[in-house]
């Protein structure tokens, strides 16, 4: 197991797993019979979900499971409803306790539970542990159980590697893959091409002193940049102590609205001059400043600071499996109240993050601790979680929806751990046309999270509005 993916195993706490946690909403339903028999023909055609992580003296090590049995990773339930409860109210709070139940360590790190009756269809939750893979590589494995998904290539060169990859899967090269390596390769340019070796030394010890020394140099050698943004990195400030940070507790609740027009969405940021990313970033900090004002707390001046993924993979390395992202704090500007100048806001703070060297630098800190033992570990990522409010994710989906054994897949949601102290997960999903606004949050930073959900579209309605207000071409100003 690799160093970054030994780090991940060992990072779970009472109060935060390390689990990636997803629910398709699909109509009409599947049979648990159907389900098993895709996975069986797809998912375990990947030797990692057959496998169980196994630690000693040495590290960490992937070990086949003796006993797999693929009913102890499929799973059906029937939701239970208290008075008054909507299904999706139901289905969130079923979601939510299973983002603190912790995966059988004996067996492969993976379950899915299928809800057969709901909304007219069904809904299938999956809980992967992030040992296994990052979100980029797991949404490249979730897709092989699309109808028209294929197995994994097989590992015998570039050519072989894109064979066999259908319809269902060519927008993952094209609006995700591309535009987060982008962001990676204009970090190797800025670095000279030696960040990668350097840091790849931290991950493999056992290199020779010679090696050892011609990397340091290297090092050394990348100048302003790498020390610039190392700095940025070990002196951040702390966030705003809102009652969104503190010590979380021992249980999760998660909310999600419906989902919004993607066209209109393009539509304000061409108005604006602005990313898609950068008009959705700040309507999340719209909703999140909006709702800790209705609770009285006064945001004026205030600022939060989320841990947003980058991938580092090469785009032909989309389908393996493990961790391969760094991070980037992007501050939200919860104060400002006026909706377009936020987004500018955000645009203009996700613009100096380009180039940035920051992903390799916390993917090297990562590496870093999975070297050490637990308690060093914990006391060297603690440092995120102490400035750190939110875990965000923005990833843009398919725009037609997919069928899954001969199913729609109508929605599509999905959450990455939070680390540490850090309480509320962020994550943003573009599918079949739409725009869709999740947050998992600890119960005791935040009770309700449905009422973070609820401010996000009217924070949408206020910028849309005052888009169409403002005079012909000064947005762009």
């Amino acid at each position: 197991m690799s160093k970054v993916d030994t780090a991940w195993l060992r990072m779970d706490s009472a109060s935060n797993l390390m689990m990636i946690v997803g629910v398709w909403i699909l109509r009409p339903g599947i049979t648990p019979a159907a389900l098993s028999e895709r996975v069986q023909e797809r998912l375990l055609r990947y030797p990692r979900f057959l496998q169980v992580p196994r630690e000693d003296a040495a590290g960490a090590h992937w070990s086949t499971d003796p006993d797999f049995q693929l009913d102890r990773h499929i799973a059906t339930h029937t939701l239970q409803r208290t008075a008054g409860q909507s299904e999706q109210d139901a289905l969130q709070a079923r979601v939510g306790e299973l983002a603190m139940q912790p995966l059988d360590p004996e067996h492969p790190l993976w379950r899915f539970e299928l809800i057969e009756q709901y909304g007219g269809g069904s809904a299938l939750i999956a809980r992967i542990h992030h040992c296994i893979a990052d979100g980029i590589a797991l949404i490249s494995v979730m897709m092989s159980l699309v109808d028209g998904g294929g197995a994994p290539p097989q590992r015998k060169g570039r050519k072989s590697a894109k064979a066999g990859r259908e319809g269902a899967e060519d927008w993952l090269a094209d609006s995700l893959i591309r535009p987060f390596g982008d962001i990676a390769a204009k970090a190797l340019e800025a670095a000279g091409g030696s960040a990668a070796r350097s840091l790849s030394l931290i991950a493999s010890p056992q290199h020779g002193l010679s090696e050892t020394l011609g990397q340091a140099a290297d090092l050394a050698r990348m100048g302003g940049q790498l020390a610039s943004d190392l700095a940025a990195l070990a002196l951040m400030p702390d966030d705003s102590a809102t009652r969104l940070k503190g010590q979380p507790g021992h249980t999760k609740r998660v909310a999600w609205c419906e989902p919004i027009p993607l066209d209109e969405v393009k539509a304000i940021g061409k108005a604006l001059n602005c990313s898609v990313n950068d008009v959705l970033l700040g309507c999340v900090a719209g909703a999140i400043g909006a709702y800790l004002r209705e609770l009285g707390d006064d945001t004026e001046g205030q600022e939060i600071r989320a841990m947003v993924p980058i991938n580092l993979r090469p785009m032909e390395d989309a389908w393996k499996l493990g961790n391969r992202f760094g991070l980037v704090p992007l501050v939200l500007p919860i104060g400002l109240d006026n909706p377009v100048e936020r987004v500018f806001a955000v645009r203009t703070r996700m613009s100096s993050l380009k180039g940035s060297l920051q992903p390799l630098l916390t993917f090297g800190l990562l590496s870093v601790a999975g070297l050490l033992i637990k308690p060093a570990q914990d006391a060297m990522l603690s440092l995120f979680g102490r400035k750190t409010t939110a875990v965000m994710t923005n990833v843009p989906g398919p725009a037609q929806k997919l069928q899954v054994c001969g199913s729609t897949l109508e929605q599509t949601m999905f959450w990455v751990p939070q680390t540490g102290t850090v309480g509320l997960g962020v994550s943003i999903l573009s599918y079949g046309g739409g725009v869709q606004f999740g947050v998992i949050a600890d119960s005791t930073l935040c009770p309700d999270p449905q009422r973070i959900i609820d401010q996000f579209e009217p924070e949408f309605a206020r910028l849309l509005t005052v888009t169409l207000m403002l005079p012909w071409g000064e947005a762009k100003a």
